[in-house]
């Protein structure tokens, strides 16, 4: 047997045919074949089991169905035959089994309340539908009730009841005020899921008396009131604090069952003051991951998607900080019927062996039942190929009378299943559905494949031969596919020839021949080369071709992958492009593309436009306008313009611009219509149908265009049908429900006729037969209501006039619209990199959650509290977006040492999903920050107190602070660098054993186990004497502590300095006169001529001076006042002392007037006495010490 890739065992074969069987039947390959082969009938569409409908719309119950041949129908109803000839408010569609029931005419939807079900049958068997359940939806009005007003006590609990009408479908309930706002809900007031509105406990703002419950029918459109519900809060005071107590549900314990697959909703809801927070735990498990959420504050714990596994007891704890309460509910999962394995089409051959298999799970565990052609088995026909085993049906030895259609019903008491299979008997003989000798043409090393499609039954056997009459094809060098094609994975020239395909079965056999021919490739044999001109030169590039005989190469030349300008400069030769009289917008990329009907090759070359040498100067201008236009053979589409050209100007006129004015739909607005070339002054114009045309002609040269010329006389054509259909048709949702299609509208010379309008068509794509569709006029848009959420539909658009349709129009695919996502990514992970950056990671949600286009995640992060200081702050939480799929995605930017929690949500059109649950991770410890501050005080001769704040952000846990300081001269040159490690609880430091009169330069920064922070620095100066210099205030210790003030631009120290000089000044011209007068009178005469050496006052009359009087009181010196006996000058003689003021007391004055001693006669230096020796502040040093 040769090669092949199918399964050889008859029952693989088997169910390859099967699905083949029902992939033709489907979507049809063969359109004559499937005319011929019988089938039984299929349904296709129906309504849904509980159909309740709206009582003021006709009822349509829908039965489609398909077979060979067609399918009549018929209707049962509350099990009994429901003869719709009787009714004539009933009728049946054409070639349908859908009932259109009128009510709309008179028919009352009540009477038609029941259980309806529809048979499809043919001669091959009967289909039946679902029981269809009919209910007419109902809004009943509230029943009118005298409310009494509600007086409540601040703090009390309230629960205001709805009690809606029962309705069909159940009511949605919500409460809004007189003024249709909807009333604020919060942890403490909340609706529960039955309606009612319940105050955990009331405060005085919650007096009103406008809280108005609402019932909305959303079947039926209406809004149902209930009268308005007063309450009066009043206070007491003090409001007493309670511990919370369940307001719903009461007791300690319930139970709840749901079904799987449905929305488990858990309520509670408790009173108590402070306001109870609910959570929620499941006994003994975890909540399932992914599929809980908590609504309503909360209060409602919603799993979507229930499983058995979700069945246990779920306690919800209200706490606040008075204790707490606990509900416990014992929840049990049921289940309707589900498929395991839903019986399946079977295509038999007469004599072959089959089975059907109808299994399905539940809880309570389904029963099964089977039923052959809408009857059950036990009453039905015998067939002797047939045996029912419980879920199973086994065919032995078919024929062809043994098709038909089986039932497999399913059911509990939760509901059930039903599922149509049929058993097809066919006997047919080989057929092959590709064209006799149809040509197949590859290029040498290259694959080919010679299709043979097939159809017969049983399956046929398929055989390759070379030739009409050669040997079997069989080796490595061929692939045989289970649809019968041969493939040749390298195709040689010698492959070249004939092939046979045979197709054989038991009733039969049959062959076709196709043809096989292998081609040279094509190939540039000389290249175009770059290539540099300049301007206004001629260049020429070359692309010679080698290609196969047989085949005939068309050459392109493309300027920058796009087409060649419309210029009568580009010249395309056989093998050459040749460009004439070369200008700058000539530079760019050339390429060469060889195509034939089976291969294309291409190559490039650039060129380069350079400046040509300089010529003289000439004038150059745009053209004038063109003019005497005229129009001549006048036909439906098309129309002959003449023109003379205007003068050019020195510039050669490179091409005519032609535009054209639609007087009937757009009256003086000029539309861009074609293009000639310079040298033409004729161009036959493509019209469109129903447009009143005028053209007017614009002449380019290389400076600019022309002004416009005049316009040509008017041409009016007759009307058509639309030439073409609108374009950008898309369909997009603008909610979960609904498919908005749009399009942009087709221009008024484009209608070609009066009554444009536009057919919009639509199916559901893979789910629809049948396209739906309306005509719409002035508008570029329709909303499909009702539609599933984010499915794909084929959508197309077709414009339409009162002379007739658009050619069809192209299928585009668009999306119903996009709801929110409905699962959070789940197994979220991070992984902290360092203190500062994390990686996080998560699962993608599952795309059918999606609901819509998967535009990324987006993953919400918040530091909850610092390691190091456990003070909580205002959460701000940061948000950083992935596009796409992605699935991490890293975290920068955090602070050392904090815990944080994430949550990662999924996002697409319609915005975020759910989120993940919160994750917490930790950063580690990193450097501190700087320390707050570094402030030096109390300054004395040898030390100085520093006080510092700890780090703002200590990123850890400081281990230490290390103090680094060193001295500094008048020339500000650093001295030795000293070290000290301080403990991280100290906040203050004496540094005693200094220098006076130093200025020191602080370097501080704290340090964790990760390593030092940055540093601050701060400089002070030691002060010069304690007894000389008073100790600085608070703001003159901040002065000395930095640098930056100096104390020689201060204002009060330069006011000391001048008065001090000013007094050393004064002192030196007392000096000099003393002196002076010293030469006339000499004192040592006079003590030698007077016993009692009494000096007298200088008299006023002389004009000579006295003696040195006392400043203060300007009295004359006392006798012996002058110089003691022992000859020295004792310090409480003179207040005025010079002394007082220099290095010390033996300073002098040299000659030319300076101090050279003391105040006296004597010129040899006298001894000091008592205090006198004490060595006085300098001035000078004392400025030098604050510099």
């Amino acid at each position: 047997m040769m090669k092949k890739k199918s399964m050889s065992a008859s029952k693989a074969s088997l169910v390859f045919f099967l699905c083949q069987m029902i992939s033709a039947l489907d979507v049809p390959l063969d359109s004559k074949l499937l005319e011929e082969l019988s089938q039984p009938p299929t349904i296709t569409q129906q309504s849904p089991k509980d159909y309740i409908i709206d009582p003021r719309e006709n009822i349509v119950i829908q039965c489609e169905a398909k077979g060979k041949p067609p399918p009549s129908f018929s209707w049962t109803r509350n099990g009994t035959h429901f003869d719709i000839d009787k009714d004539a408010q009933v009728t049946m569609k054409p070639n349908s089994g859908t009932l259109v029931i009128n009510i709309m005419n008179g028919g009352k939807a009540e009477a038609y309340e029941g259980v309806y079900q529809c048979t499809a049958r043919n001669e091959r068997g009967a289909a039946i539908s679902n029981n269809i359940v009919i209910r007419p939806s109902r809004s009943p009005l509230w029943t009118k009730e005298k409310l009494e007003p509600n007086q409540v006590r601040e703090g009390d609990s309230l629960v205001l009841h709805c009690r809606p009408p029962v309705g069909l479908p159940p009511p949605i309930i919500f409460w809004m005020d007189n003024a249709f706002q909807r009333l604020p809900q919060s942890e403490r007031v909340s609706q529960g899921l039955n309606g009612d509105l319940y105050f955990s406990n009331v405060q005085p703002e919650d007096t009103r008396e406008d809280y108005i419950c609402y019932a909305r029918f959303n079947h039926t459109q209406t809004i149902q009131q209930k009268q308005p519900i007063s309450v009066k809060v009043f206070s007491t005071k003090p409001v007493t604090e309670r511990q919370p107590i369940l307001l719903t549900p009461t007791g300690s314990t319930s139970t709840k069952v749901e079904l799987r697959g449905n929305v488990l909703l858990l309520e509670c809801i408790a009173a108590g003051l402070p306001t109870p927070v609910i959570r929620w735990i499941k006994e003994g498990g975890e909540l399932p991951a992914n599929r809980t959420f908590f609504e309503n504050f909360k209060k409602t714990l919603k799993i979507i998607d229930v499983s058995e596994a979700d069945s246990g007891n779920y306690k919800c704890i209200a706490r606040n900080i008075l204790g707490s309460a606990h509900h416990v509910i014992s929840v049990t999962v049921k289940a309707a019927p589900y498929w395991i394995t839903a019986p399946r089409n079977l295509v038999l051959s007469p004599g072959e062996d089959g089975t059907l298999i109808c299994r399905a799970n539940g809880n309570p565990k389904p029963s099964i039942s089977w039923l052959a052609n809408g009857v059950p088995i036990a009453i039905a026909p015998e067939d002797p190929s047939r045996k029912v085993d419980g879920d199973t049906i086994i065919f032995s030895h078919v024929q062809e009378r043994s098709s038909a259609v089986y039932q497999c019903n399913a059911s509990n008491e939760y509901g059930y299943l039903l599922a149509n299979a049929f058993v097809n008997v066919l006997a047919e003989p080989p057929r092959i559905l590709t064209p006799a000798n149809k040509l197949y043409q590859v290029i040498a090393d290259s694959p080919a494949l010679l299709d043979c499609a097939y159809f017969g039954s049983p399956k046929p056997e398929i055989e390759w031969f070379r030739g009409v009459k050669g040997s079997i094809l069989r080796g490595n060098e061929y692939v045989f596919h289970d649809n019968g094609t041969l493939e040749i994975p390298v195709a040689q020239k010698d492959s070249t020839g004939t092939y046979t395909c045979v197709a054989r079965n038991e009733l039969g056999k049959v062959q076709n021949e196709v043809q096989l021919e292998v081609k040279d490739p094509t190939m540039i044999i000389k290249q175009p080369e770059y290539k540099v001109i300049q301007r206004y030169g001629q260049v020429s590039f070359e692309c010679i071709i080698k290609h196969d005989s047989t085949l005939l190469p068309t050459v392109i030349w493309l300027k920058d992958n796009d087409e060649l300008p419309e210029d009568e400069r580009f010249l395309v030769g056989k093998d050459n492009l040749t460009i004439m009289n070369v200008t700058d917008k000539d530079d760019g990329t050339y390429t060469c593309i060889v195509n034939t009907s089976l291969d294309s090759v291409s190559a490039s070359a650039v060129l380069t436009v350079v400046a040509a040498p300089p010529t003289p100067a000439i004038i150059y201008a745009r053209p004038n306008p063109p003019f005497d236009l005229e129009l001549t053979g006048q036909l439906e589409r098309s129309v002959e313009l003449s023109w003379i050209p205007g003068d050019e100007n020195n510039s050669p006129i490179t091409n005519f611009v032609i535009e054209y004015e639609d007087g009937l739909h757009e009256p003086g607005v000029w539309h861009y219509q074609t293009e000639v070339p310079g040298t033409q002054t004729t161009v036959e114009l493509k019209l469109s149908p129903y447009v009143n045309y005028s053209f007017r002609v614009i002449a380019v040269n290389e400076i600019g265009r022309s002004q416009p010329s005049e316009p040509s006389e008017q041409y009016l054509t007759k009307s058509a049908s639309p030439d073409e259909n609108p374009s950008n048709v898309k369909g997009t949702g603008s909610e979960p429900d609904n498919l908005v299609i749009t399009w942009e509208s087709l221009k008024g010379f484009q209608s070609n006729g009066p009554g444009l309008q536009y057919k919009v068509s639509w199916r559901q794509k893979d789910v629809d037969d049948e396209w739906t569709s309306v005509i719409v006029a002035n508008v570029s848009k329709y909303i499909v209501s009702g539609t599933p959420t984010f499915v794909p539909y084929e959508i197309k658009v077709q414009a339409l006039n009162d002379l007739g349709y658009a050619p069809e129009p192209s299928e585009v695919i668009g999306h119903s619209g996009e709801d929110l996502p409905m699962v959070a990514p789940g197994n979220v992970q991070v992984h902290v990199i360092n203190s500062t950056l994390a990686k996080v990671h998560w699962d993608p949600v599952p795309l059918k959650t999606v609901r819509g286009h998967l535009q990324g995640y987006k993953v919400y992060y918040w530091k909850v509290q610092s390691l190091s200081r456990r003070s909580r702050r205002h959460v701000e939480k940061k948000i950083l977006t992935f596009r796409g799929n992605k699935t991490f995605g890293m975290l920068p930017g955090l602070e050392p040492y904090s815990s944080y929690k994430l949550n990662v949500r999924v996002v697409n059109g319609k915005g975020e999903g759910p989120a993940s649950p919160d994750k917490v991770f930790k950063t580690p410890e990193g450097v501190p920050s700087s320390p707050s501050f570094l402030k030096i005080t109390n300054p004395t001769l040898d030390s100085l107190t520093l006080e510092w704040g700890s780090p703002t952000h200590p990123n850890g846990v400081l281990i230490s602070y290390i103090l680094k300081f060193q001295p500094i001269n008048n020339t500000h040159e650093l001295g030795p660098l000293v070290e000290i490690r301080i403990p991280a609880n100290e906040s203050s430091l004496i540094l005693k054993n200094l220098n006076y009169s130093t200025r020191y330069k602080f370097y501080f920064n704290a340090q964790t186990s990760v390593g030092s922070g940055s540093q601050i620095t701060e400089e002070a100066v030691t002060i010069m004497d304690e007894a000389g210099i008073l100790r600085p205030a608070v703001g003159a210790g901040k002065a000395m502590a930095s640098r930056q003030v100096d104390i020689a631009t201060q204002g009060w120290f330069i006011g000391l300095m001048c008065a001090v000089a000013l007094l050393i000044l004064i002192l030196l011209i007392v000096c000099f006169i003393r002196r002076n007068k010293g030469g006339k009178y000499p004192v040592k005469e006079k003590e030698d001529a007077h016993a009692d050496p009494e000096i007298q006052p200088m008299k006023e009359d002389d004009g000579t001076f006295g003696e040195y009087s006392d400043a203060e009181d300007h009295k004359p010196l006392k006798k012996g006042s002058r110089t003691p006996s022992d000859r020295t000058v004792k310090k409480e003689d003179s207040d005025d002392s010079l002394v007082d003021y220099g290095e010390g007391v033996n300073g002098q004055f040299n000659e030319d007037g300076s101090f050279i001693g003391q105040y006296s006669g004597k010129k040899e230096k006298e001894p000091a006495e008592g205090n006198e020796s004490s060595e006085a502040p300098s001035p000078v040093n004392a400025m030098n010490s604050f510099v």
